[in-house]
């Protein structure tokens, strides 16, 4: 295989895309089954992406007429820019399968007129951000959305709780939230086998961040799936960045323990005078080392750790325009 294309098993093949970010990869896979192919999650549309999965087909032999369907984990770029691409490489537009609650997100966050811009725009004022800065971030955040046309159509929904047809395999579909509110992870209980998405991640922790159309409470939901989804017996797990999980509960646990010292880090925060949510992301986050792409995703998770706490009577807020939080 080429570099960056990986035999998984015998009926399935990792393909690793490249980003232009500081998280520099992303992970796609193929499925075969008797009537073709099934795609998960496609990487981002850029010429690099493009070329990627050419040489990916020239690899196995196959061409977009052995594409049988597509299915993505949740609506973030690097998952959904290039569905709409290759939903139109096949004689017949490809069927595209998005997660029931990331359908409607993503015709949100991807539509060119809509609220969503003066809603983050504010949103980011409101969180302390210098305007400067804000003015960087929705630059990078416009030039993101170019990199996901054309979009699909036509898509059609997952529901959490049924059982997914990916390549020759039969997945359950399982509902993962905090890193994106309607994520779908698919589960072979047959081979142990888990697609975990963006959900659980080996060496790096997966962004839980609070966005101004995310459900309330992400990081608590996040922490009750984790520990929810500790019990399914989970023998090799393939996520959406990063390398393969051999080792599912000992990454939980990891992953669970990280969350705690967080928690305590962004107390200390405010007990050290932070108030607002861009002032506690300045101690939890080296900003100075992040792009502007970087800082909203600081921002949003800084964000969650403190909604997480305030529920629970570890820190108030008073949340009228301009966030100031403070330790209890």
């Amino acid at each position: 295989m080429d570099a960056g294309i990986t035999q998984v098993s015998a009926d399935i093949v990792q393909v690793r895309m490249p980003l232009p970010y500081a998280l520099n990869l992303v992970n796609c896979y193929l499925l075969r089954g008797d009537s073709g192919w099934t795609l998960l999650d496609t990487g981002l549309n850029t010429p690099a992406g493009r070329d990627q999965w050419a040489r990916a087909m020239r690899a196995l032999g196959i061409q977009a007429r052995d594409i049988e369907k597509i299915v993505l984990t949740h609506m973030h770029p690097d998952h959904f820019g290039l569905a709409g691409w290759w939903q139109r490489q096949a004689d017949q537009p490809l069927p595209v399968y998005l997660p029931e609650g990331e359908r409607a997100m993503a015709q949100v966050f991807y539509a060119s007129e809509n609220e969503n811009s003066p809603r983050f725009h504010q949103w980011m004022l409101d969180c302390g951000l210098p305007p400067a800065t804000v003015q960087r971030i929705e630059a990078a955040l416009a030039s993101t959305g170019d990199l996901t046309r054309p979009h699909p159509i036509a898509e059609q929904t997952l529901r959490a709780g049924t059982m997914a047809r990916l390549g020759g395999r039969s997945f359950r579909a399982i509902h993962a939230p905090g890193h994106s509110d309607g994520q779908l992870i698919f589960y072979d209980e047959a081979d142990r086998l888990l697609l975990s998405g963006d959900h659980v991640l080996m060496r790096i922790t997966p962004n839980i961040g609070s966005w101004p159309h995310t459900q309330p409470d992400p990081l608590g939901r996040y922490l009750r799936s984790l520990r929810e989804l500790a019990a399914l017996d989970v023998r090799l797990a393939l996520p959406g960045h990063d390398s393969l999980i051999h080792d599912w509960r000992g990454r939980i646990n990891e992953l669970l323990a990280h969350h705690e010292v967080r928690l305590g880090d962004t107390l200390a925060a405010l007990a050290a005078g932070a108030e607002t949510v861009y002032e506690v992301a300045a101690r939890l986050f080296k900003l100075e080392r992040l792009s502007a792409h970087e800082w909203r995703f600081a921002l949003a998770e800084a964000l969650a750790h403190l909604q997480y706490l305030r529920p629970r009577e570890r820190a108030a807020c008073d949340c009228d325009g301009l966030m100031r939080w403070r330790a209890l």
